[in-house]
């Protein structure tokens, strides 16, 4: 397979590296030479200095024999453009564009539909939303992603002092969570993760991640010992996109919103747009606005302006003032493992984000979509199995599967079905399975081909 990344970026870099320990042929297209330098020192890929809206440099940079074009820059016209020479230059190639501003994201059918098309348009602002409104779905979670049209979700938690799941062999949780169909995905130890066996232990300190129907997952929780308190107050720190179309989705009456942003313009447009949400004009960073508006007894705090320091400094604020849970912005890749330490609850990265959104155009197999798990630690994947892939037709228990790779659950037809041992996989069926980064590759090939793992 080979792909042209348009943007040296911390999205083109990331997902150039990711690739390059996959063994695919990568050439990365900026017009910053001290950007390609820190993408040739730490990856294995090729570089071209340029413009990658230009037909010119496109070309040269042998776009004609590509497979995917992923326009990723920090420029909604140059990834357009990019995509529609590369689709003028060169037969079958897929075309991603990262495109952010509402300009073009509510008339995306004219760059999508008709020739070439945009294949897909990845809108980093609207996944953040969607992954924070996950998030106050299942209050204590850590992480949620969904498969399966949102039928499947996969949760990360951290047990409460007292579960009755902590020391239990994973053999032996149906003792606890009885006939509910749930398979524990991986766990994290001492900031390691573990794609367990049945012979596993799961500790107290442990971060769990498990699989289920979405039906099952409130009662799944509470045999976990996790009761959470429902979130109805908030507080939304940045009245950008991302936090205005985010308070858009929390205008209702279930939620008691406020949306505190520094520009008065800016403040007098979110008024003007939003019914129920209060609309507050100051700074994050100052401790007495935050004290006048009780936010020390907010269920949620979220800070998701344009600068990182910012949302770091309003959660910890908010966190030191009392508030229950904090949420913060950040598109540094080398700050996310310095959050949950400082004391900040959740994450959420743009990046990150249209990474996810990109990563499974480029997956051999019929794979639907892709979520990193823990950062880049492992990624969950939802495929189709197809007759000719090796997970097809016999029993789980003789798939030889790559070490680090786990089939968790799968949807056929309008069932979720948790496998067991003698559960075989039927072709069609919706997969959900989490890998280990080093295996992804044998993953995509045990699920594109026959092949046997020893």
């Amino acid at each position: 397979m080979r792909i042209i990344i348009v943007g040296a970026g911390e999205v083109g870099f990331h997902i150039a590296r990711r690739l390059a320990v996959e063994n695919k042929e990568v050439i990365v297209i900026d017009k910053n030479p001290a950007a390609l330098k820190k993408v040739s020192e730490s990856t294995d890929v090729q570089t071209f200095e340029g413009s990658g809206c230009s037909p010119r440099v496109l070309q040269e940079a042998g776009v004609a024999g590509g497979d995917i074009l992923l326009a990723v820059t920090d420029s909604d016209e140059i990834n357009i453009m990019a995509c529609v020479y590369a689709g003028k230059l060169a037969d079958d190639i897929t075309l991603l564009a990262r495109v952010r501003g509402e300009d073009y994201t509510q008339y995306k059918h004219l760059i999508t539909e008709g020739e070439p098309g945009i294949h897909r348009i990845i809108n980093p602002d609207q996944e953040v939303v969607d992954s924070v409104l996950r998030l106050m779905s299942v209050p204590g979670a850590v992480e949620i992603n969904e498969f399966a049209a949102g039928k499947i979700r996969l949760i990360g938690v951290r047990l409460p002092v007292g579960s009755p799941v902590v020391g239990r062999q994973l053999f032996d949780l149906r003792d606890v969570i009885g006939e509910l169909g749930v398979v524990i995905a991986a766990l994290v130890r001492n900031d390691e993760l573990i794609i367990p066996t049945g012979e596993d232990v799961i500790n107290g300190s442990d971060t769990v991640y498990f699989a289920c129907d979405i039906r099952d997952q409130d009662e799944i929780l509470k045999r976990f010992g996790i009761r959470p308190a429902p979130i109805k107050t908030v507080f939304i720190v940045g009245g950008g996109n991302i936090g205005y179309k985010l308070a858009k989705s929390l205008d209702n009456k279930f939620y008691h919103t406020r949306l505190l942003d520094a520009n008065p313009e800016r403040c007098g447009f979110l008024a003007e747009q939003l019914n129920r949400p209060i609309v507050l004009q100051g700074d994050a960073r100052d401790q007495d606005l935050l004290r006048e508006e009780n936010v020390g007894e907010l269920d949620l705090v979220i800070s998701v302006t344009g600068d990182e320091e910012t949302n770091i400094l309003a959660c910890l604020l908010a966190k030191n003032l009392g508030a229950r849970e904090t949420i913060t912005r950040i598109n540094n890749f080398a700050y996310m493992p310095l959050i949950e330490p400082i004391g900040i609850d959740h994450l959420v990265c743009p990046r990150l984000s249209a990474i996810n959104s990109i990563l499974h155009f480029i997956r051999r197999g019929k794979v639907m979509s892709t979520a990193s798990i823990k950062g880049e630690d492992a990624e969950a994947l939802e495929a189709i199995a197809q007759d000719h892939s090796s997970v097809v037709g016999k029993p789980l228990k003789d798939i030889k599967f790559p070490k680090g790779a786990l089939i968790l659950c799968f949807q056929r037809g309008d069932e979720v079905v948790i496998p067991r041992g003698d559960t075989v996989i039927e072709p069609n069926d919706r997969l959900v399975i989490i890998s280990t980064r080093q295996n992804i590759t044998k993953v995509e090939k045990a699920l594109d081909v026959k092949v046997e793992f020893f």
